[in-house]
């Protein structure tokens, strides 16, 4: 079984300060530092009741700055698919990876959440220096030095950049997966439990790609 112990680092832990409004101001202290590959990591997928839960690291250029980024929560969908594609042609590296459903239900939301992360930090070519990890935990079992960023997402330009890939490319799982269950309307809420979603659940029964650990599909599993 794969352990990722679970683990606040209180030494690498940043409290969110609604003053802060420089998205760069993590990047530069770190340059300065002579780290020069800085990952933002960021997931998105947490609270679905069906579908993956997908990871984002991306290594953004330090003389580049890509206008617009925001957490990907306060874009429009139009938005974060253009800066998507924007992200994806002037960023150094960007490495995505996504849990299934199974995964995690077998070790827990958490425990899955920091497993993709750490698989997106492994697909980026080149490797990066530094990782500044969106939320309150760092990542077990690595070398790289990191710190954590409560509500890295509005804080750091290439958090920000992760969270828009991240939420894009889950989106667009979501949409393919709804091609394959029509009838639970996965294009319109992604998996989210919307009184449509939970209704369709409670239709059907769920579907191979529900998370049945989660309160609003378990209750509707039929016994063995």
């Amino acid at each position: 079984m794969i352990q990722l112990p679970t683990r606040r680092d209180e030494a690498t832990h940043h409290r969110f300060d609604d003053a802060q409004t420089d998205l760069w101001a993590f990047e530069r202290r770190l340059h300065q530092a002579n780290y020069h590959l800085v990952a933002g990591v960021d997931e998105a997928g947490r609270g679905p009741l069906a579908g993956p839960v997908v990871s984002a690291a991306v290594i953004l250029p330090p003389d580049d700055a890509i206008p617009g980024l925001n957490d990907s929560k306060k874009l429009s969908p139009a938005r974060r698919a253009g800066l998507f594609e924007t992200i994806q042609q002037r960023a150094l590296a960007v490495g995505v990876a996504a849990v299934d459903a199974r995964e995690i239900d077998r070790i827990n939301i958490l425990q899955a959440s920091l497993l993709a992360m750490r698989q997106a930090v492994a697909r980026l070519s080149p490797a990066p220096d530094y990782l500044l990890i969106d939320g309150k935990f760092t990542l077990a079992e690595t070398t790289t030095p990191q710190e954590a960023v409560v509500k890295g997402d509005a804080r750091c330009a290439a958090i920000a950049a992760a969270s828009i890939i991240a939420k894009v490319s889950r989106d667009r799982l979501m949409q393919g997966y709804h091609e394959t269950y029509p009838a639970f309307g996965f294009d319109r809420h992604k998996g989210y439990p919307t009184r449509s979603h939970k209704a369709a659940i409670a239709a059907y029964g769920p579907c191979p790609i529900h998370r049945r650990s989660f309160r609003g599909v378990k209750e509707h599993l039929t016994p063995c």
